[in-house]
């Protein structure tokens, strides 16, 4: 700066305006002409022009055919746009302008006051006011006559600094070019990182949906299954429980027939004459209707042993397991590619 700012007093309301007219890029007050940028924040037109030509290295000014270009801002990095006159177009901040002049004025007319000039850390009852160019350091008077720099080249020091800042000034903006550039590339980098994470989580969310489809069709494919083998069962179980009952009752009615031919005999061998007595004929004669017809009960059908199992319908289902446990994602050819790729860079 070239005017006095360190005569106020730590947190003065003066101080407080001088921050807010500090420049982000050279970090001194903006120098005329100031321009404000479409999100309000302000740089000084030449550290502006710096940063839009390290972000455009190929616009090649107001005459160039080229439509425009575009940068971000340091202060809050939001993309402005310019048009073919790049940033000659911007408007300037007459407002912020006035009130740095006026500032100006207001610094230039307090006095110095003791303890606010920079002293030499060798002799502390010095001043620094001199600037030592072969050491490229500032120092004090006594440092020249008797101390370290008295066989140094040395100059005034507003004078020298005034040398000075031709060069440091175009190294100053070299950095802050390649800052800037860099942090574009950082931005960049960042905004792809941003859009591979939103298109990861799209494409995982459609591989959760597709998965969940073949997994439910297979569900589906396993119900169906299950109900065509639990239909032959009941079919099977049908057919084996109504022959089992067409037995009972065939056997019922045998059962029947027989008690009554008992009640019959029984009736017959209390009678000690009467015809009902002559019924029943001696051993040596052929048996009675009615034991014939007892006896019919044993040649009625019966069931064979194990007629009841059902374990011809047993299901083995292990290989099924096994397949559902080995069940994995297929290797895409894709990300084996791109690791591969990764790992070639990692050695480059």
């Amino acid at each position: 700066m070239d005017f006095q700012a360190g005569i106020l007093q730590d947190g003065s309301p003066m101080e407080s305006l001088e921050k807010q007219l500090i420049c982000p890029i050279c970090l001194e007050m903006f120098t005329k002409p100031v321009v404000i940028l479409p999100c309000q924040h302000n740089l000084c037109r030449k550290c502006a022009n710096d940063v839009f030509q390290a972000a455009n290295p190929y616009w090649q000014g107001r005459s160039s055919v080229i439509s425009g270009g575009r940068f971000r801002c340091p202060s809050c990095r939001h993309e402005v746009l310019l048009d073919r006159h790049g940033v000659y177009g911007l408007q300037r901040n007459l407002l912020v302008e006035n009130i740095i002049d006026i500032y100006k004025q207001e610094c230039s007319s307090r006095p110095l006051k003791k303890g606010e000039h920079p002293m030499c850390k060798e002799h502390e009852d010095e001043r620094i006011n001199i600037y030592c160019v072969t050491c490229e350091v500032p120092t004090c008077s006594m440092c020249k006559v008797f101390g370290a720099h008295k066989d140094c080249e040395v100059a005034p020091l507003q004078t020298d600094l005034k040398l000075l800042s031709v060069p440091h000034q175009t190294e100053l903006n070299n950095c802050i070019s390649m800052l800037v550039a860099g942090n574009d590339r950082i931005q960049t980098i960042i905004s792809q990182l941003e859009d591979s994470c939103q298109s990861t989580e799209e494409n995982s969310e459609a591989a959760k949906r597709e998965l969940c489809a073949r997994f439910d069709a297979l569900a589906a494919l396993l119900e169906e299954k299950k109900a065509e083998l639990l239909q032959r069962i009941s079919q099977e179980q049908a057919g084996k429980t109504a022959f089992i009952q067409s037995l009972i009752c065939q056997y019922k009615e045998q059962l029947e027939k027989s008690s009554r031919l008992v009640e019959t005999a029984i009736q017959a061998a209390e009678e000690t004459g009467g015809a009902a007595f002559l019924m029943v004929r001696p051993s040596n004669l052929p048996p009675p209707r009615w034991i014939v017809e007892a006896s019919k009960g044993g040649r009625l059908d019966k069931i064979e042993q194990g007629y009841e199992s059902m374990d011809a319908f047993t299901v083995s289902l292990d290989h099924l397991t096994e397949a559902v446990h080995a069940l994995d994602f297929d290797p895409a050819e894709e990300d084996e590619e791109y690791f591969d790729g990764e790992e070639e860079e990692g050695e480059e």
